[in-house]
């Protein structure tokens, strides 16, 4: 069994080549190993996203607080809210930030899973 405290814990600002605005993360790397399973806090004050990225494996996003916008590349962008579940499949090219209103919170869970990182999301894009 493992225990990754948030307060002991450290945040680190998001990498400025694969985010839009400012947000930070937390890593509870190798919180399993079969499948290997990367955790992320992550938290993005308003209007900051990610860059379109997409996975090898599924990444699962519960959302803790705030609005969490979304988008599958040719769909249209999508919202959740907090306690929603967003799940995106292997290969799936994709963006995730927070609205416009405020800040978001998400659990960024990586099964079995390395990312592509594509470009950034324009402002067009981002307001849908």
């Amino acid at each position: 069994m493992k225990v990754f405290t948030l307060e002991a814990l450290a945040s680190e600002a998001a990498d400025q080549q694969t985010f839009v605005g400012k947000a930070s993360l937390t890593r509870m790397n190798k919180a399993a190993t079969q499948p290997n399973t990367n955790v992320y806090r992550v938290e993005f004050e308003a209007s900051a996203r990610t860059n379109w990225h997409s996975h090898t494996g599924p990444q699962l996003l519960q959302v803790l607080s705030g609005v969490c916008r979304f988008q599958t590349h040719g769909g249209p962008v999508r919202q959740a809210v907090a306690g929603d579940l967003v799940t995106i499949e292997p290969g799936e090219r994709h963006w995730h930030g927070a609205s416009s209103s405020g800040p978001m919170t998400h659990v960024a869970i990586n099964i079995n899973s390395t990312t592509s990182w594509f470009e950034p999301v324009s402002d067009d894009q981002f307001a849908g």
